[in-house]
C-alpha cells in the first residue's frame, strides 16, 4: 500500500483551482462556503463531511473538506475566485 500524501496549502488551494476551472458549478459554490465567517463556514463543512462520510466517500474527498475549514485555504481560495 502507498502511504498517504497530505498536500500543503498551495496544494489544495491549486487543485481545488483545477476542478473550478473544469466545472464552474463548483466555483460558485465555492466561492458561497469561502465567504463564510469561518466558524460558519467550519460547522457547515462539517455537515457536509458527515454527509459524505456516511456515503463512504473517498479520502481525499474528505480530506478536501477539512483543508476548506483552514482559514489560510480559505484566504487564498476567495482571493483567487474573486467575490460571489
Amino acid at each position: 500500500m502507498m502511504p498517504l500524501v497530505k498536500l500543503g496549502d498551495d496544494e489544495y488551494v491549486d487543485a481545488i483551482l483545477l476542478v473550478c476551472e473544469r466545472d464552474p458549478s463548483v466555483a460558485r459554490v465555492l466561492r458561497e462556503i469561502v465567504g463564510l465567517e469561518a466558524a460558519v463556514r467550519s460547522s457547515a463543512l462539517d455537515l457536509v463531511g458527515a454527509h459524505l462520510r456516511i456515503h463512504s466517500a473517498a479520502g481525499d474527498v474528505l480530506d478536501t473538506v477539512e483543508a476548506l475549514k483552514r482559514d489560510e485555504i480559505a484566504r487564498r481560495l476567495a482571493a483567487r475566485l474573486g467575490p460571489a
